[in-house]
């Protein structure tokens, strides 16, 4: 079993960076494959990217794709989200989830982050 804690999230102007990490607490993190999500409070979280942490695969949503990267560290006990030029839009609640394959769905990921928090400024 994996533990997974965001941290990284903040407030940023518009075309800025942050970079967000998602910790395994415990547990065999290489085992699962990771995603990024993100979520407007009353709405359902969308999809940001993912990594298969086997393979190392990597998926990003098209509203991402060119200004996020998802990457892990050597140890595989750390995935992070690179976020640049960043938007007004991107503003959300930030979590990380694994699970045992990659895939686009928060349905099949099974251990969840608490969240973090990012707010871009036009």
């Amino acid at each position: 079993q994996v533990q997974l804690v965001e941290s990284g999230g903040g407030l940023v102007q518009a075309g800025g960076s942050l970079r967000l990490s998602c910790a395994a607490s415990r547990g065999d993190s290489s085992r699962y494959a990771i995603a990024w999500f993100r979520q407007i409070p009353g709405e359902e979280r969308k999809f940001v990217a993912a990594i298969n942490w086997s393979g190392g695969s990597t998926t990003y949503a098209d509203s991402v794709k060119g200004r996020f990267t998802i990457s892990r560290d050597s140890a595989k006990t750390t995935v992070y989200l690179q976020l640049n030029s960043l938007k007004p839009e991107d503003t959300a609640v930030y979590y990380c989830a694994g699970g045992f394959t990659l895939s686009l769905r928060a349905a099949l990921y099974n251990f969840w982050g608490q969240g973090t928090h990012v707010t871009v400024s036009g």
